[in-house]
């Protein structure tokens, strides 16, 4: 396609480079497709209460279905799939992620694995880690007089 100017006869690709530059050689050869599977990081809090650390995820547009969470090796693993709800488009902007996410919290107290709990309300996921009762005085028995 042609575009006229004041300045004369101009090429499209003109229009999109700095004066002076080269157009880049491609090839058909060069042009591949490769399928792949990106996974992204949701925003993620972690703060400390008096009776838990709270990790809160930003994730609005999901169902409690949608999220899969683990406990393992002292990691907390939050992951689940946000799925477009209005299917394919052509955007004229698109900021908002969609697709497989995941995040992870490394935990580095003592807690009471079995009273995680999780909820998730108004587009935030709360996963509540209550922390473990901790002994702070150990008692000492007597054995036996033969000091």
């Amino acid at each position: 396609m042609q575009v006229k100017s004041d300045a004369g006869s101009t090429e499209e690709s003109d229009l999109l480079m700095p004066p002076g530059s080269q157009e880049p050689e491609f090839s058909r050869r060069e042009w591949y497709v490769s399928p792949q599977r990106r996974v992204w990081r949701p925003p993620t809090d972690v703060y400390e209460t008096d009776g838990s650390v709270v990790v809160k995820v930003e994730i609005a547009g999901m169902t409690e279905e949608d999220f899969t969470i683990s406990f393992v090796d002292r990691r907390l693993v939050i992951g689940g799939k946000r799925r477009d709800p209005v299917g394919k488009l052509v955007y004229q902007n698109m900021e908002i992620r969609y697709g497989e996410f995941r995040t992870e919290v490394r935990v580095g107290w003592a807690l009471d694995e079995a009273a995680i709990e999780a909820v998730y309300e108004g587009g935030f996921l709360y996963v509540y880690l209550p922390k473990e009762a901790q002994r702070h005085r150990i008692p000492v028995t007597r054995l036996g007089d033969d000091l």
